[in-house]
């Protein structure tokens, strides 16, 4: 599938190349031991578990989605579904709320092990009286023990109901325990980050921004060095959930040494965000320096090839192979609930993030020169500079007559005149202004 299926209807042949080079082996991230705090962080909501049911989504349906040949590329098990029916309704998180949701979006009803309403209902009698026994050990705590067993036994009422109730049970549990008198801000922030990886799980992207806004506050009036590093992942997902691609890159980046925050993604995941979102952003000698040279992301290299093809083809200045790249990640974009919404909008910029590459080294180029380059067809890519030139996104322009694409770019010394005589004009109105005023 083309790299631009989603904002053209045109098909763009790129040739695939006839070898291609296997990163070197490197040895594996070692894992160090996790600080108390990540010790102790909830692993629910499982958010490989949302993983598992944003692939599901995806398969068939209204574009952006799977077909069979990309779900099979990203590694989508055929029994996906069974796995995710076995999981949420399962003693592995027996969620009985998600499990109607998905019954009921996911069409589960005609599937022979699906849970019948009398299974969750069932189930949900279960969880009441669980909960009960909870809240009594709650008020027990109060009774006869200190302010640590009471924080605990709220603590156990949360994420329990973050792995196994709804959205808003969850939430209003979390507040219980924020609502407590003399809680420490260590124990405030981890709250207020449980309580945004629930708003995450559930898609809800406004409250996990409050959050996880909330909880960067306290960490930097109170919060150890492992939390705020921690916060920083939380944040950098915001910032993609936002389409702040800049500021998530930033953040990724400074956390590729001291990753530690596996409750919110796998260090792959992480990886892969960060190469997409830096190789964007980053200026060529920090890109290599960074990403493509990175010993904590060579380590994990074979684990992910089809991103790591795709920044050292385009840093190598290899256009077709980038392009074959992007075909490939394109269903890898689709298939993760953070990348999926900006899929398009990724591609685009990689497109033009090419483009721009390769005409910075030329003033005037054949549309058939750049288009062998690129593998691809003249017409396709007639079309596709000529939007991105329009959109002010390429310095060039096209010459259809003489099938070239000319090069124009800003003078430097024309522009820092034009921005001298802008903010000179700016100052001689302030002036006059004041002076008017000195008069009166």
């Amino acid at each position: 599938m083309s790299p631009a299926a989603d904002e053209e209807g045109t098909n763009m042949d790129v040739d695939t190349p006839s070898t291609e080079e296997k990163p070197a082996d490197a040895p594996k991230k070692k894992v160090v031991n996790p600080s108390a705090s990540a010790e102790t962080a909830s692993k629910h909501p499982d958010m490989d578990l949302a993983q598992s049911i944003h692939k599901l989504t995806m398969l068939g349906g209204p574009e952006p989605h799977l077909d069979a040949d990309e779900a099979k590329a990203v590694g989508i098990p055929d029994d996906l579904t069974e796995t995710v029916m076995k999981a949420v309704g399962g003693e592995e998180v027996e969620n009985p709320s998600l499990y109607r949701h998905l019954k009921s979006t996911l069409g589960w009803d005609a599937r022979p092990s699906v849970l019948s309403d009398d299974d969750l209902a069932a189930m949900d009698s279960k969880h009441k009286k669980t909960l009960e026994e909870l809240e009594k050990k709650v008020d027990e705590a109060k009774e006869n023990a200190g302010d640590m067993e009471v924080l605990d036994a709220r603590f156990e009422v949360a994420r329990f109901a973050a792995k196994s109730l709804s959205k808003d049970e969850a939430l209003e549990s979390y507040g219980k325990v924020l609502a407590l008198p003399k809680l420490s801000s260590g124990k405030t922030i981890d709250a207020t980050m449980e309580s945004a990886r629930v708003s995450i799980f559930h898609g809800d992207t406004k409250k996990s921004a409050e959050l996880i806004a909330k909880a960067s506050k306290l960490a930097q009036d109170g919060g150890d060095w492992d939390r705020r590093n921690r916060l920083k992942v939380y944040t950098a997902l915001s910032k993609i959930l936002a389409r702040d691609i800049k500021t998530a890159a930033s953040l990724l980046v400074d956390c590729i040494a001291t990753f530690s925050c596996n409750e919110l993604c796998s260090y792959t995941d992480f990886i892969v965000y960060t190469i997409i979102t830096n190789i964007l952003h980053l200026p060529r000698t920090e890109l290599k320096e960074k990403i493509i040279d990175g010993p904590e992301i060579l380590s994990v290299s074979n684990d992910i090839p089809v991103v790591c093809r795709l920044v050292n083809t385009l840093y190598d200045c290899d256009y077709k192979g980038y392009l074959q790249a992007m075909v490939e990640l394109r269903a890898i974009l689709v298939a993760d609930r953070f990348l999926q919404p900006h899929s398009g909008y990724i591609m685009r910029e990689l497109h033009v993030l090419g483009y721009k590459q390769f005409l910075d080294s030329y003033k005037s180029v054949t549309l058939d020169n750049m288009a062998h380059s690129f593998g691809v067809g003249t017409e396709y890519l007639d079309l596709q500079l000529s939007r991105f030139i329009a959109a002010g996104r390429l310095a060039a322009k096209i010459d259809k007559f003489g099938g070239v694409v000319e090069t124009n770019r800003p003078d430097l010394k024309n522009a820092q005149y034009r921005d001298m005589i802008q903010k000179g004009d700016l100052l001689l109105n302030r002036i006059q202004k004041l002076a008017r005023v000195v008069d009166l």
